[in-house]
């Protein structure tokens, strides 16, 4: 094996490791303030949504989240027994399930508020390398999408 191919072999040579690193990282600091709104990383994620846009399809969730319904549907579940959100067959369509903010889900959205602002002084990064590194994330996986589905 050549140099370059060994080079190529290593951690830090890696795009996807200090994504899953940071990612991880960012996961644990989010967790001590979600532990006072009694939701986890995934499930404030979907709170997040029908915060900005209730009622939502599960179809919907799945796709603005990237996630499959086989994890979405246990974790929708728990926010269900939570009394946060409320999941019910479409009058339109029955295979569509929608889900919708219960009047708990939505009164959450007050408390949730100095989230953001919690994880922006835990970081410390300035606003404006913030939004730039936001937009690079969000164009990586604009290509990483279109990878997929190519594939």
């Amino acid at each position: 094996m050549s140099k370059k191919e060994e080079q190529a072999l290593r951690l830090d040579a890696q795009l996807c490791f200090p994504l899953y690193a940071a990612s991880n990282l960012l996961t644990r600091l989010y967790r001590p303030l979600l532990d006072e709104l009694g939701l986890t990383y995934p499930q404030y994620l979907v709170m997040l949504v029908l915060w900005q846009q209730a009622p939502a399809s599960v179809g919907e969730l799945s796709e603005k989240l990237y996630l499959d319904s086989g994890t979405l549907t246990p974790l929708l579940k728990r926010l269900e027994a939570a009394g946060l959100v409320r999941r019910q067959r479409s009058a339109v369509d029955e295979r569509r399930v929608e889900v919708s903010l219960t009047p708990n889900g939505e009164a959450l959205k007050k408390r949730a508020l100095k989230v953001p602002g919690a994880m922006g002084c835990r970081i410390g990064m300035e606003n404006e390398r913030f939004i730039g590194l936001r937009a690079e994330l969000q164009a990586l996986m604009l290509l990483l999408g279109e990878a997929q589905s190519n594939s």
